[in-house]
């Protein structure tokens, strides 16, 4: 996955939230709504599940490159940053080039939507240039002791659109220095041929062997598991058909569960209305070994 390059929009201004800690037993999760809202620390028992923000490999990738960030109202990469709304054509930035990725909610500093308890907190943002629609975004955290569930809606303030969200988390692949490396286990009905552009062709193949920067089909739902042999395992469930795969760093990897493929906004629309938002649910679900 390229680093984003000085194409890449600046921030929209807003009054910061502080950090929001989360805490259920031996589980710590802290929110940053001023960064665009994503979970930045997952701590079970001591041990940080997520890539941090001041590891030499965050700092190349940027606003892309640490902790759990939400994408919406897109997923994934948007093809030269076109898109159609019925007749009406649309331009995004084009903030990893060719290609505009990932919504503007990572860009954005989210309002807490309700007081927060010790073990969940809600945010939201409304919708805003670059994207063209009125709307609202809202993410739910809500810890326990063994599971962290996130959800995230999207509601229009008037005209219907098409809309994704989606998870962007980085896990750490080694959790302690002398700890086994994460294996990553899932079964996808299918995956999205990748063209040279990064984005699915069209076709639908077997799955392929690592490394990977794929997308795949689980139209059951999506089922996936990670395992740090002799600490932890961690299984993600999500009421979405897609997930993709990003495993090329040596530190990290990437489990995205989606509501739609990359470049869904062209090639699988769903559209928000007014009587029917879009929400998803994905559960993060341990257990120590």
């Amino acid at each position: 996955m390229p680093s984003p390059t000085s194409t890449t929009p600046p921030r929209p201004t807003t009054t910061p939230l502080p950090p929001v800690r989360l805490t259920a037993g031996e589980a710590e999760a802290t929110v940053l709504p001023a960064d665009g809202c994503r979970l930045a620390s997952l701590r079970i028992g001591g041990l940080e599940l997520l890539r941090s923000a001041d590891s030499v490999e965050a700092r190349d990738a940027g606003v892309f490159g640490h902790g759990s960030f939400p994408m919406v109202p897109w997923a994934g990469r948007v093809d030269r940053g076109r898109w159609n709304n019925g007749q009406v054509s649309h331009r995004l930035p084009v903030d990893m080039p060719p290609h505009a990725i990932h919504g503007t909610g990572v860009r954005t500093g989210w309002r807490q939507a309700s007081p927060a308890t010790e073990g969940s907190a809600a945010f939201y943002y409304d919708l805003a240039e670059p994207w063209p629609y009125a709307g609202r975004v809202t993410q739910l955290f809500e810890l326990s002791a063994d599971e962290l569930r996130t959800t995230l809606s999207v509601e229009t303030a008037a005209d219907s659109f098409p809309a994704q969200v989606g998870w962007h988390p980085w896990f750490r692949k080694q959790l302690s220095p002398d700890g086994a490396s994460a294996r990553l286990d899932f079964e996808p009905a299918w995956q999205e041929e990748r063209g040279e552009d990064h984005l699915p062709t069209g076709r639908r193949i077997e799955p392929l062997p690592g490394p990977r920067d794929d997308c795949f089909g689980m139209p059951d739902g999506v089922s996936a598991t990670l395992v740090w042999e002799g600490e932890l395992s961690l299984s993600m469930t999500a009421d979405c058909e897609w997930l993709v795969v990003f495993d090329g760093r040596p530190d990290a990897l990437c489990v995205e569960p989606q509501s739609g493929p990359p470049n869904g906004l062209n090639t699988a629309p769903r559209l928000v209305t007014l009587v029917d938002p879009l929400e998803a649910t994905t559960t993060w679900r341990w257990r120590r070994h």
